[in-house]
């Protein structure tokens, strides 16, 4: 039978969206440069087609390089205004969430192991599942900035002036529907790369960090970044098929299906093709694997232990001892009161 917690009141989940936007937005930002690599590494075969990439890359050096060398420095953060927009809401959702669902799917280990691990991994796809209809045209946007380079073809001029131009743009060629291209691997993706991020990490944590282990800051991060990769990786060719997917919108010639693209991709490039841009990817998730094991620490440090597997708890059981600490001083300044009275 699943645990039934104790609904989160609206302050309690206000700073769980807040906190885990602002978490979220940092860590994205701080891996900017890396992120827009992996996309255009991971895009390129499309770009090509499309007339926007002369050459191909030969590895996230040379992505890198060229880049650098044909639109500076700045440009690296290219697409995150609209990523950490789009983070905001995605992560803090997810872990507001994630409660909820833990709420229908909390088996105890005691009702067997592999109950218990999978009800994790179903709460965690159920956050990430729920929160993708609302932020995906920011994430379709995100991923047109970050490809669009100043192209050859165009004589060096960009095909999008900015995040607002994106929507203008697409709308006008695609409608809604252009917004939206690639939806349903992206489903399938979050459920597969969000049930084990979340799910594998709040399982392991338990069995893995014991021991001498307990309490390690770098065991703590590297079992977090393990996860990440191996969700990462297991996901990544729906993520090469979504984001060609996107890339198609405006162009006039799209796929039919998730497995129209799977199937035309590997078939004209390669099965190799679906994980271009992975290298980038792992490196990526260093990022990630610091958020969870930052938070962990903190709780650690401000109250002697981590709160449910939940990064974001210690800041609404910090903001409970305030509380109380108010509570407490009033009574005392009104018993005071009471005897000079």
């Amino acid at each position: 039978m699943a645990d039934v917690k104790k609904s989160k009141t609206p302050t309690e989940f206000a700073l769980d969206f807040l906190m885990g936007g602002v978490s979220a937005a940092v860590a994205k930002t701080s891996a900017a440069p890396i992120e827009r690599i992996k996309l255009l590494v991971q895009n390129q075969d499309e770009m090509i087609k499309q007339g926007r990439l002369a050459t191909p890359y030969k590895g996230v050096g040379d992505a890198f390089a060229r880049t650098y060398a044909d639109e500076g420095l700045v440009s690296l953060w290219r697409g995150n205004t609209a990523n950490v927009i789009r983070y905001f809401p995605t992560q803090a959702l997810n872990f507001a969430f994630k409660d909820y669902f833990k709420s229908l799917f909390g088996f105890k280990k005691s009702e067997g192991y592999w109950k218990w691990f999978g009800g994790n991994i179903a709460s965690g796809a159920g956050a990430g599942a729920s929160s993708l209809l609302f932020v995906y045209s920011l994430d379709y946007a995100r991923t047109r900035l970050a490809n669009d380079n100043k192209s050859s073809k165009g004589g060096g001029a960009r095909q999008f002036n900015g995040l607002v131009d994106v929507y203008k743009k697409t709308l006008a060629t695609d409608g809604i529907a252009g917004l939206y291209r690639g939806f349903v691997p992206s489903v399938v993706g979050i459920i597969v790369y969000r049930g084990l991020y979340f799910g594998c990490y709040d399982s392991l944590k338990p069995v893995v960090l014991v021991g001498s282990l307990e309490g390690s800051f770098l065991a703590s991060f590297a079992l977090g970044w393990g996860v990440t990769v191996g969700a990462g990786l297991a996901s990544y060719p729906l993520d090469t098929v979504r984001r060609r997917m996107m890339m198609t919108s405006g162009s006039g010639v799209n796929y039919k299906s998730m497995f129209d693209a799977g199937s035309q991709i590997v078939a004209k490039e390669g099965t190799k093709s679906l994980f271009k841009g992975a290298g980038a990817n792992i490196l990526r998730g260093v990022a990630g694997a610091g958020v969870l094991s930052l938070y962990d620490k903190l709780q650690e440090v401000m109250f002697g232990k981590v709160y449910s597997g939940d990064f974001l708890s210690w800041l609404i059981a910090f903001t409970r001892r305030l509380r109380s600490a108010a509570s407490q001083s009033r009574i005392v300044d009104s018993a005071r009161c009471s005897r000079t009275s």
